[in-house]
C-alpha cells in the first residue's frame, strides 16, 4: 500500500480509509483534482449570478424547495443549514469513525460534482492530517438525505462552532482555532448543503464493520478448530470433495482453512478409529455456517467499496447549465447489506456458543465444566451464561432497521433508509461477537490441555501457546471475568489472527488457499 493517497483520483478502499484515519497514509489533492474542484465551484457562482433556480443554491431545503432565496442571502443559507440540522443526540461516535467520515466526504467532494470551494476541502483535510476530530452524536440520522444531523455536527467546526477532540480533550472549536491561529471557513452558495448531504455516517460505520467482521471471521475459524481438537472431533467434513459438489466459495474457503489448521495434529490422529459416526452441527457444519457469514461479509465489502468512491450529494452539478436533483444520498444501498451482515455476525456468535456449551457437558472424555474437582469448583459453568446473554442480545439487534421507514421533512422525504441505525447495530453485534469468541477461546484452550501430552497442529499449538501467555490453565475457580477480558483483547486487536497467520507462514501453509483475492480485506 502506498503511503500517499490521491483524493478523487485513487480508488478508496476499506483498508486505505482506515490507514488514512490512523495517520499511516496521507491523503492529498493533486493539480488535476484542484482544477476539477475549482471548475465546479465556478459553475455554482455562475448559477447564482444568472439567477438560475437550482435546489439548495438559491432555494430553501426539503419541503422549502420552492422558496426562492435572494443572491445576498445565499451565503447565510449555508450557515443556517449547518446550525439548524445539528440536532444529534446521545454519546459521541468513536473518533476513528468521525475521521473516516471526514475522509470519505473529501473523496466524494474531490470528484468535482458538488461546487465546494477549494479552501473548504483543504480545511477538512487539515482536520484529518492534524487529527482534530469533530464530536458527532451517535443518534439522529434516518439515512434519507443521507446523514443530515451527524454530518452537520461533523462540519460545525468549519464555521467555528461545535466541539472537537483536540490534544485528547473535548474542546470548543473557537478555543481550538484561537490556539491554532486559524479562522472559520467562509462558506459559499451550495457548500453547506454539499457538506451535509451524503451517506458518510452510514459508510464510516460500514468501513469499520468490514474490518472488524473480517477479523472475527478469521478468528472464528481458528477458535472453532481449536474447539474441535478439544472435543476430539473429525476433520472429514472439511474434505474439499464434499464442498466441490456444493461450491459456495465462502464454504470452500472455511473448509480449506479448517482442514489446513488441523493438518498434522497428534490429537486428530489419536482417534481416527474411535467409532464416532459424526459430530454435532456446531463442529461439522462450520464450513456451511461460517461460510455463509463469509459470503455476507464479501457482499458488504463489495458495496462499501462502491460507496467509498461514489458521489452522494444533491443536487449534482455537471455544469452551470446542467444540474440534477436526484436521490444519490439515499442510504438504502448500504442499509440492506448492513442488516444482512448483522445477521451473519450474530450467527457466528450463535454457533460459537453451542461449541462452548458442548465443551462443558462432560462429553468425549472432557471433565464436566472443564475442571477436575467440579462441585467444590463451579469451573467454567458461568462464562457460558455470558455467551448465552450476548447471543440473545445479538438476536434482538437483528431486526432489520431498513425494514422500517418513518416519513420526515413534511413528507418530502417519505421513504427513508434508517441505514445509520443498521451501521451502528452491526458494530454492536460485532462487539458482542468478539466477547463470545473470547469465551470460546478460553474453553477451547482448557479443553486442549486435557488432551496432553498429545499435541495439536503446529498452527493451533502456536495459538494455544499465545493464549496461555495471557490466561493460565484453571485447576480451581477464580475471577474468570479477568480471563475473558484478557482474551477479548487479543481477539479484538487482531493479534490472535496474526499469530495464527505467522505460524502458518513459518510452516509454509496457506490458510486461505486460492480464496485470498476473493475474501481478503482491501
Amino acid at each position: 500500500m502506498s503511503d500517499i493517497f490521491k483524493y478523487g483520483i485513487d480508488q478508496l478502499t476499506v483498508a486505505t480509509a482506515i490507514n488514512i484515519a490512523a495517520g499511516k497514509v496521507k491523503g492529498i489533492l493533486v493539480p488535476e483534482v484542484i482544477t476539477r474542484v475549482q471548475t465546479s465551484f465556478g459553475y455554482v457562482q455562475t448559477i447564482v449570478a444568472q439567477h438560475t433556480t437550482v435546489y439548495g443554491i438559491n432555494t430553501g431545503f426539503g419541503p422549502l424547495c420552492d422558496t426562492k432565496i435572494s443572491e445576498e442571502d445565499t451565503r447565510a443559507l449555508q450557515y443556517n443549514i449547518l446550525q439548524s440540522h445539528s440536532v444529534g443526540v446521545g454519546e459521541s461516535i468513536p473518533e476513528e469513525i468521525a475521521r473516516i467520515m471526514l475522509i470519505t466526504k473529501v473523496q466524494a467532494l474531490a470528484q468535482g460534482y458538488s461546487g465546494v470551494a477549494l479552501s473548504t476541502l483543504e480545511r477538512i483535510i487539515w482536520h484529518i492530517d492534524h487529527q482534530v476530530t469533530p464530536l458527532v452524536p451517535e443518534k439522529g440520522s434516518v439515512g434519507a438525505s443521507g446523514d443530515l444531523a451527524p454530518l452537520s455536527h461533523l462540519f460545525l467546526p468549519l464555521i467555528g462552532l461545535g466541539h472537537v477532540m483536540y490534544h485528547g480533550q473535548k474542546t470548543a472549536t473557537a478555543d481550538m482555532m484561537q490556539q491554532e491561529g486559524i479562522q472559520p471557513v467562509v462558506l459559499g452558495p451550495k457548500e453547506g448543503l454539499a457538506l451535509i448531504n451524503g451517506t458518510q455516517f452510514i459508510l464510516s460505520f460500514a468501513v469499520k464493520a468490514v474490518q472488524r467482521l473480517h477479523n472475527a471471521l478469521e478468528a472464528a475459524d481458528i477458535i472453532g478448530a481449536l474447539s474441535l481438537e478439544g472435543l476430539m472431533g473429525t476433520a472429514k467434513p472439511f474434505d474439499p470433495r464434499l464442498h466441490a459438489i456444493r461450491p459456495y466459495p465462502g464454504n470452500q474457503l472455511v473448509a480449506h482453512r479448517l482442514k489446513t489448521l488441523l493438518d498434522n495434529s497428534e490429537i486428530m490422529s489419536s482417534h481416527v478409529d474411535c467409532g464416532r459416526v459424526q459430530d454435532p452441527y456446531s463442529l461439522r457444519c462450520m464450513p456451511q455456517v461460517h461460510g455463509a457469514s463469509r459470503t455476507a461479509w464479501q457482499h458488504l465489502q463489495e458495496l462499501t467499496t462502491i460507496e467509498l468512491n461514489a458521489v452522494t450529494d444533491n443536487p449534482i452539478i455537471f455544469s452551470a447549465e446542467d444540474t440534477i436533483s436526484g436521490g444519490n444520498f439515499h442510504g438504502q444501498p448500504m442499509a440492506l447489506p448492513l442488516d444482512y451482515a448483522t445477521v451473519a455476525a450474530a450467527e457466528l456468535g450463535n454457533i460459537s456458543d453451542r461449541r462452548c456449551y458442548m465443551m462443558i457437558e462432560g462429553r468425549y472424555g472432557l471433565p464436566k465444566l472443564l475442571i477436575q474437582d467440579a462441585g467444590l469448583n463451579s469451573g467454567f459453568m458461568i462464562p457460558q451464561y455470558t455467551t448465552a446473554a450476548l447471543v440473545t442480545e445479538n438476536k434482538t439487534l437483528c431486526f432489520p432497521a431498513s425494514a422500517d421507514s418513518v416519513p420526515t421533512s413534511l413528507g418530502q422525504e417519505d421513504h427513508v433508509s434508517m441505514g445509520s441505525i443498521s451501521g451502528r447495530k452491526l458494530n454492536q453485534v460485532i462487539g458482542n461477537l468478539e466477547y463470545i469468541l473470547a469465551i470460546e477461546l478460553l474453553y477451547a484452550a482448557q479443553a486442549v490441555d486435557f488432551r496432553r501430552p498429545l499435541k495439536s497442529s503446529p498452527v493451533l499449538e502456536a495459538v494455544h501457546q499465545y493464549t496461555r501467555t495471557h490466561v493460565a490453565f484453571a485447576d480451581k475457580d477464580r475471577i474468570f471475568a479477568n480471563d475473558i477480558a484478557a482474551l477479548h483483547q487479543i481477539v479484538k486487536d487482531q493479534s490472535l489472527v496474526r499469530v495464527a497467520n505467522e505460524a502458518a507462514a513459518n510452516h509454509q501453509l496457506n490458510l486461505n488457499g486460492l480464496y485470498n483475492d476473493q475474501f481478503g480485506l482491501y
